[in-house]
C-alpha cells in the first residue's frame, strides 16, 4: 500500500501548527470555546469563520485527552461510574466542533472546508486510534466488563458497557503492537481517501451541464420544467439558453418528457459515468484502493472479509444471512422488471420505433405507460404538492401521531437563508428540539437527502440536553413566478426524512454515543412514507398551489391504482446496486482489483438486465465511500427495513392511521428506545411478533 509521503507529512503538520498558534492568538473569539449566547444554545453561524475550525478540532482532541488521562489516572478500582460512564462523557467539545463542521461539509461546502476537512482526517484518524489502542484505558473498561453480570446495571447500561468493549476491540485494542501501526496507517489512509472520494463526485456532479440552444429540442418538457432550465442557464450566465444539470430535480424531469433521446442518452451518460472519465476526477483507483484497505483492516481484526465486519454488529449478522435476504426478493423483482420492459418495447415499436429500449428511454417510456394504463401525469399532481404545503403535511402527521407542534423560529441562526428553523414542542408545550429543513440544490451541496445534526440527545440527571437535527435535500426549486412544487419521489422523501428526524428528535437515552443498528435505523424514516400518499393525509396538505383546492378524488383513485406502478424498475435499480455493496466488500484478498471489471462481474452474476443501470454506480457511491457514507455493507439496510416498516405498518392499518394507542407503542417501543435495548426485541414489543416479509412483497406487487 501506498504511504502518505513524508514531505507531505510534514506540511500537514506545519500547517496545523500554525492553525493552533493562530487559534490561540484568536482563542477569546472562538465561538466553539464558550457556551452558544444563542436560542437553545444553537450553533452561531454568524459568528463561526473558517479560521475556528482547526483551532477549535485541536482543543478538542486535547481536552479528551486529558478527560481520558483523568480517568487511567483514578487510583480506585475501575467502576461503571469512573470509567465507563466518565469516557462516555468525554469529547464533548470536539462533539460540538465535529458536528458543525462535516454538517456544513456536506450542505454547504467551500474551497476552504474542503481544504480543512483534509487536513483534519488524518488528525481525527490519529486521535481515534489513540483512543481505541490506549492500552490503560481498554484494561480498566475490559476490567468493568468482566464484572457486568453482577454490577447490577440496567438494560441501557449493559448495552452501553457492551458496544464500549466491543468498540474498543474492533478498533484494534486487541492487536499486537507491530499490527496496531499498521492498522493506523490504514485508518489514515482510508480517512484521506474518503475526503478525496466526496472532492470528486461533488466536482464531477457540478461540472457538467446541457446547455440546449435550440427550442425544438425541449419539445415535450412540461412548461415548469423548460422555466426551471432557464432560471439555471440564466444563474451560469447563459440567458436566452436552457441548461440540465445531473442533479436528480433537472435530469429525471429531462428522462421522463423530452422526445430527444440523443440528449436524452447525453444526459444520463453524463450522470452514470461521474468518477469514470479517466480525469483529475476519476474515482476508479481510491475505491478499489479503499477496498484493499477494508479488507486488509478486516484481516488483522480477524474477520474473512470488511462485510463479516459490519454485519456482526446488526441485525443480520452475517453476510451469509444479508445475501439470502436480497437474493428472495431478487428473483420476484427482475421478473417484474422485465415485463415492464418489455410492455415499454411494445410500445415503441406500435409507435413506429426500430430501436432497442435503452436505459435512458426508461423514464420516458414509463411514463408513457403510466399515463395509457392509469391515465396519470405526473405534472398533474406536481400543482398539489407545494413544497411548504408537504411540509405542513409532515408535521401534521407528527402531530397527531405524536402531538407534536412545529413553531417557526426566525431568530436562531441559519448558515444560508434558504434554511428554515422550527423549534418542536409537546401537546403540552414543553420543549422537545429543534429541527433545521435545506431543501434546495447548490453547489456546495453534496446530492442526495440526509438527516444530520448539531447535537445528539442525552441525559445527566435530571438534565436533558435536547437535540437539534438536520433534514437536507435536493428538492425542484421554485421556477420564475412558482414556488417549489415537488414531484411525488421528492414528496416520499420528504416524508423519509422527516422520519429519521423524529427519531432523532424523540429518542430519550442518558448516552448520546449509543447508536442504533444501520439495518434498523430506516425503519422510523420509511414507516413515514406509508402515510405521503395516503388518501386521509393527502386531504390534509395536497393543495393546489393557486386555488388552493383540495386534491380531487379522482386523481386521488389514480395514485391508488398506480401504486405498484414500475416496481419492478424500481427495486431491481436498488437491490443491484445492494448486491454491488456486498460484493465489494466480501472480497477476501487484499490485491486491488480493477473496480470497472469488477462492477461489470458483479452486475453480470445477478443478470442485471442492460436496459436498467444499478441505482449508484461503484465511483460515485457515496452511501459506501463517503467519508460520511457509513452504508459500506449496508445499503441493503433500506429494503431490510422496509420489510419491518410494511409489517409495522399493518398494525396502523389495523386500528386506525392514527390510532393513539399503535402510536403511543411505536413511540415507546421504537423512537424514544433510541439505541437503549436489542432492535428486535424492541420491533418485537410493538408489534407483539417478528416482522413478516409478505406485506413487503404484496406491497410491491412482488407476490
Amino acid at each position: 500500500m501506498k504511504a502518505i509521503p513524508l514531505a507531505c507529512a510534514i506540511l500537514c503538520l506545519a500547517t496545523f501548527v500554525l492553525a493552533q498558534q493562530q487559534g490561540r492568538d484568536a482563542a477569546g473569539m472562538n465561538p466553539f470555546f464558550t457556551k452558544y449566547d444563542t436560542p437553545f444554545e444553537t450553533p452561531p453561524f454568524h459568528l463561526i469563520k473558517y479560521e475556528h475550525y482547526m483551532p477549535a478540532f485541536q482543543k478538542g482532541t486535547e481536552e479528551q485527552k486529558r478527560e481520558i488521562d483523568a480517568i487511567v489516572g483514578d487510583p480506585q478500582p475501575p467502576t461503571f461510574h469512573n470509567t465507563i460512564e466518565a469516557f462516555e462523557r468525554s469529547g464533548l467539545l470536539l462533539d460540538r466542533v465535529s458536528n458543525v463542521f462535516y454538517s456544513l461539509q456536506g450542505a454547504n461546502t467551500s474551497d476552504e472546508i474542503q481544504k480543512i476537512a483534509n487536513e483534519v482526517a488524518p488528525v481525527l484518524a490519529k486521535h481515534r486510534d489513540d483512543i481505541n489502542l490506549h492500552e490503560k484505558l481498554f484494561q480498566r473498561v475490559k476490567s468493568v466488563h468482566g464484572q457486568r453480570t453482577r454490577l447490577g446495571l440496567n438494560a441501557e447500561q449493559s448495552k452501553l458497557l457492551v458496544d464500549m468493549y466491543k468498540g474498543f476491540v474492533r478498533g484494534g485494542a486487541n492487536l499486537p503492537s507491530d499490527k496496531k501501526e499498521r492498522f493506523r496507517k490504514i485508518n489514515e489512509e482510508l480517512s484521506l481517501l474518503g475526503v478525496k472520494f466526496d472532492e470528486n463526485v461533488l466536482k464531477e456532479t457540478n461540472s457538467f451541464k446541457l446547455a440546449i440552444e435550440k427550442k425544438e429540442d425541449l419539445d415535450g418538457l412540461p412548461p415548469n420544467v423548460i422555466d426551471g432550465a432557464a432560471g439555471a442557464a440564466k444563474k451560469a450566465g447563459l440567458e436566452g439558453k436552457w441548461v440540465f444539470t445531473v442533479h436528480k430535480p433537472s435530469m429525471i424531469p429531462f428522462l421522463q418528457y423530452a422526445t430527444n433521446r440523443a440528449l436524452r442518452e447525453k444526459l444520463l451518460s453524463a450522470y452514470i459515468s461521474r468518477g469514470d472519465r479517466n480525469n483529475e476526477y476519476d474515482n476508479k483507483t481510491v475505491i478499489a484502493t479503499m477496498a484493499s484497505l477494508r479488507v486488509e483492516r478486516a484481516h488483522l481484526l480477524g474477520y474473512k472479509t470488511h462485510a463479516d465486519f459490519v454485519e456482526e454488529k446488526n441485525m443480520s449478522k452475517t453476510p451469509s444471512a444479508v445475501y439470502t435476504f436480497l437474493n428472495k426478493l431478487w428473483k420476484p423483482a427482475l421478473k417484474n422488471a422485465k415485463k415492464e420492459r418489455d410492455e415499454m418495447q411494445v410500445l415503441i415499436r406500435k409507435e413506429g420505433g426500430t430501436f432497442k429500449l435503452e436505459p435512458w428511454d426508461w423514464w420516458y417510456y414509463a411514463e408513457k405507460v403510466r399515463k395509457a394504463k392509469y391515465d396519470l401525469d405526473e405534472n398533474e399532481l406536481r400543482p398539489y404538492f407545494l413544497l411548504d404545503n408537504v411540509r405542513k403535511g409532515a408535521f401534521e402527521v407528527a402531530r397527531r401521531l405524536y402531538g407534536l407542534q412545529f413553531v417557526e423560529r426566525n431568530d436562531i441562526p441559519k448558515y444560508i437563508d434558504e434554511v428554515t428553523v422550527f423549534e418542536v414542542k409537546r401537546r403540552d408545550g414543553s420543549h422537545v428540539g429543534i429541527l433545521y429543513t435545506d431543501y434546495f440544490p447548490r453547489p456546495g451541496k453534496q446530492a442526495g437527502a440526509w438527516c444530520g445534526g448539531y447535537r445528539g440527545q442525552e441525559r445527566r440527571g435530571d438534565v436533558m440536553t435536547t437535540p437539534l437535527v438536520t433534514n437536507v435535500g435536493n428538492f425542484s426549486r421554485p421556477t420564475g413566478e412558482k414556488p417549489a412544487l415537488l414531484s411525488p419521489d421528492e414528496v416520499r422523501t420528504l416524508f423519509h426524512e422527516f422520519g429519521h428526524a423524529l427519531h432523532a428528535l424523540l429518542q430519550n437515552q442518558t448516552y448520546r454515543t449509543l447508536s442504533v443498528p444501520g439495518d434498523f435505523v430506516e425503519l422510523p424514516s420509511q414507516i413515514m412514507e406509508n402515510w405521503a400518499f395516503h388518501p386521509q393525509v393527502l386531504e390534509l396538505y395536497a393543495r393546489h398551489y393557486k386555488t388552493g383546492d383540495v386534491i380531487p378524488q379522482a386523481l386521488v383513485d389514480k395514485i391508488e391504482k398506480s401504486a405498484k406502478f414500475n416496481q419492478g424498475f424500481i427495486t431491481v435499480e436498488y437491490l443491484s446496486a445492494c448486491f454491488l455493496d456486498m460484493n465489494w466488500h466480501s472480497l477476501a484478498n487484499s490485491d486491488q482489483v480493477d473496480a470497472n471489471a469488477f462492477e461489470k462481474k458483479s452486475l453480470d452474476k445477478i443478470q442485471l438486465i442492460p436496459e436498467i443501470v444499478v441505482r449508484y454506480r461503484s465511483p460515485y457511491f457515496s452511501h459506501i465511500w463517503s467519508a460520511g457514507g457509513g452504508y459500506d455493507a449496508g445499503y441493503y439496510y433500506y429494503i431490510w427495513a422496509a420489510v419491518l416498516d410494511a409489517d409495522a405498518f399493518e398494525a396502523f392499518k389495523e386500528k386506525g392511521l392514527f390510532d393513539q394507542t399503535t402510536a403511543r407503542a411505536f413511540l415507546e417501543y421504537v423512537l424514544e428506545k433510541g439505541a437503549t435495548d436489542e432492535a428486535m426485541k424492541q420491533y418485537e414489543k410493538f408489534r407483539g411478533k417478528k416482522p413478516s416479509i409478505e406485506p413487503l412483497l404484496k406491497r410491491r406487487g412482488l407476490l
